[in-house]
């Protein structure tokens, strides 16, 4: 009986689908009882999540399957339908599956909606997105597992539609997955979908929310890695432009229950940023990544909260590691020989050294700041070392080389110094980060006597302070020690000593003698640690305080309100001198006479003459005498001028 009911629909389906003469099969009273009919039937199938998506060439046998004719049946329609019917033909889908409770397994749903991506025409794809989409906000009050379906379905059919004409809502589909997100993180907070505490009949189970956040980041990264790279760039800053940060558009909540907020919505965004990040591939940073994406990414590097530093930080190394060396990276140790890691390496482009000349010294500021932090654990400290080690392989020339060094050596100088009152495990952590980085770093430049230092240092270490190498300090229980104050000088590396070494080969010399110092800009001075906003990153060389240059430059003029104040004003002066200076002229010329004008001429010509006569008295010399010179008193000589015509020249020159 089901077979020839199929039979019949799918009759109709071929007999008026494209006649106009008969009735509208599209009209919604139509398709709300053809495919929920259709669908009831290919539910009777077993193992329905392991049938093929695409057409099949179907057997006599298969034609007897209820199941098999319901799908051909399907497809059949959905390839007749065009862009005007799609939403007529989807909804029906939507409903059904709401009615029979099917989101929650979801293997179903997903199989339903693959055969709808691969049956309509590719450019209608978009249209398939954006119901589901809306079917997603209408649902934004139901149980975490419905939604979680969903969005796994949706997250299926973007991947699928990304080949065809999902580009003109690629940004509504992460604005509505950024939505749901947030939401997410109110429900679980406050246990209610009318996001207040107590008010909700409904029981919201935590562990339910949180995988249905899991399932939104993963959607978002799967969708993200089938979008070219300029639309991945615009879907990162669109992101990172939706992060609560202090001293930004978006909405800073207060007290503790803001906090929570605030954390858990910056956490969630920046995992999805990750997802994003992972899959992103790029030859040219400079345009990839606008400053002002990296400024706000940067900015919450800054922050108090550990684990939201860790995530950028592999954002960051994300994005900087391009030939798939972050994982030789993941383990800090001093190796004797680099040629074991198989690195990959490129030249270094001319777009690479734009964009560190630009933003190289915003990132060794923030590596700075990151490692004076007491909260870093060990993952801090491998990735600050991979995100070291990426920079010198893959955007690194000899000018960013020499600025690493000093960087190290200055990470060298916050463990030896302690000014900020770090724990023992911190100080050791950054003695041992300077070791191994050093220790890479010098067989990269094949300088065999940088290469010795390092190694006499780090065998010195090996023998007096093994606790200073990553060896004894990145394990699980690491072996510290407490008299880090009573150090002797043979266990550091010394800057003047490396800027000698370096120095003999060809590198900057000068700069490698020059400490490296951040330049702190006045919201790092003033801003509370867990609110800090957006960084400014100056770039400019900052030099030693004991250089001999630095006491011979002349003082930088003070830029002040007044200053630009004055610099308008008088802008301003000077164009209404000028307009008026103009109007004179012109006022002259119409209305003075003819003779006043013509004496006042006359006057500037004869000045002009009377000056170019005096020029050429100055640079005109008489010709020299072809005759020769004769010495003249005092022993100098002195020319004879002859007129042309009493010149003797040879005959052959005579014409």
């Amino acid at each position: 009986i089901r077979m020839s009911g199929i039979k019949g629909l799918q009759g109709v389906v071929r007999k008026t689908v494209n006649d106009e003469l008969q009735a509208n099969i599209w009209d919604p009273q139509h398709m709300d009882k053809i495919v929920p009919s259709l669908l009831f039937n290919l539910q009777h199938v077993e193992e329905a999540e392991s049938r093929s998506p695409s057409p099949l060439q179907a057997t006599e046998k298969e034609k007897e399957s209820p199941t098999e004719l319901a799908e051909r049946c399907l497809r059949e329609l959905l390839g007749r339908a065009a862009y005007g019917n799609i939403k007529n033909a989807i909804k029906p889908v939507l409903i059904h599956l709401d009615n029979h409770s099917l989101w929650e397994p979801k293997i179903f749903a997903t199989c339903c909606f693959r055969i709808i991506m691969y049956s309509i025409q590719p450019q209608h794809s978009h249209l398939v997105i954006q119901q589901l989409l809306g079917h997603l906000d209408a649902n934004s009050k139901s149980a975490a597992t419905v939604r979680a379906g969903i969005v796994e379905v949706l997250s299926e059919a973007a991947v699928i539609a990304a080949s065809g004409s999902v580009g003109p809502t690629v940004l509504e589909v992460f604005n509505t997955l950024l939505r749901q997100l947030r939401l997410s993180i109110d429900y679980a907070l406050t246990g209610s979908y009318d996001c207040a505490v107590g008010v909700s009949t409904k029981i919201i189970k935590e562990h339910e929310e949180r995988m249905f956040q899991e399932a939104v980041i993963k959607t978002i990264g799967s969708f993200a890695s089938t979008l070219p790279t300029y639309q991945q760039s615009e879907v990162m800053v669109f992101i990172m432009n939706k992060v609560p940060l202090p001293s930004s558009q978006q909405s800073i909540e207060a007290g503790k229950a803001g906090e929570n907020r605030n954390r858990l919505t910056q956490i969630m965004l920046l995992k999805s940023l990750l997802q994003v990040s992972v899959g992103f591939q790029c030859s040219n940073m400079l345009t990839a990544l606008p400053s002002a994406f990296l400024d706000r990414l940067l900015s919450a590097a800054l922050m108090e909260d550990a684990e939201i530093r860790l995530f950028v930080l592999e954002i960051l190394i994300s994005f900087i590691d391009r030939h798939g060396n972050r994982q030789k990276f993941s383990t800090i140790s001093t190796i004797s020989d680099i040629s074991v890691l198989k690195l990959k390496v490129d030249k270094c482009s001319r777009q690479d050294t734009v964009f560190m000349k630009k933003h190289g010294q915003q990132l060794y500021r923030h590596i700075y700041l990151i490692c004076k932090e007491e909260s870093n654990v060990q993952a801090h400290y491998e990735a600050l070392y991979s995100m070291l080690m990426l920079i010198s392989i893959e955007l690194a020339n000899e000018e960013v080389v020499v600025d690493l060094i000093r960087l190290v050596l200055a990470v060298q100088e916050i463990a030896q110094i302690n000014e900020d009152n770090l724990t023992a495990y911190n100080r050791c952590a950054l003695f041992a980060l300077g070791a191994a980085y050093l220790n890479l770093i010098s067989q990269l430049t094949t300088v065999p006597t940088f290469c010795q230092h390092i190694h006499e240092v780090i065998q010195m270490r090996q023998k007096e302070a093994p606790y200073l190498l990553p060896e004894d300090v990145f394990v699980e229980r690491p072996r510290l020690s407490k008299s880090l104050d009573r150090l002797g000088p043979e266990v550091f590396f010394w800057q003047s000593k490396i800027s000698e070494v370096l120095g003999g080969s060809g590198y900057n010399s000068d700069r490698l003698s020059t400490p490296y110092i951040p330049q702190l800009t006045d919201e790092d001075r003033l801003s509370k640690r867990k609110s800090i906003g957006e960084t400014i990153s100056l770039q400019v060389e900052v030099e030693s305080r004991n250089s001999p240059e630095r006491e011979q430059r002349a003082p930088a003029e003070e830029i002040t309100y007044e200053t630009l104040k004055k610099a308008i004003v008088d802008s301003v002066a000077v164009e209404e001198q000028e307009r008026e200076r103009r109007r004179q002229v012109v006022e002259k010329f119409q209305k003075a006479p003819f003779e006043e004008i013509a004496a006042h001429c006359g006057a500037r010509a004869t000045l002009l003459q009377s000056k170019l006569n005096q020029i050429f008295e100055i640079t005109i010399r008489p010709p020299p005498s072809p005759s020769g010179t004769i010495t003249a008193a005092y022993g100098q000589p002195q020319n004879h001028s002859i007129p042309v015509y009493e010149m003797k020249f040879p005959d052959l020159c005579v014409y």
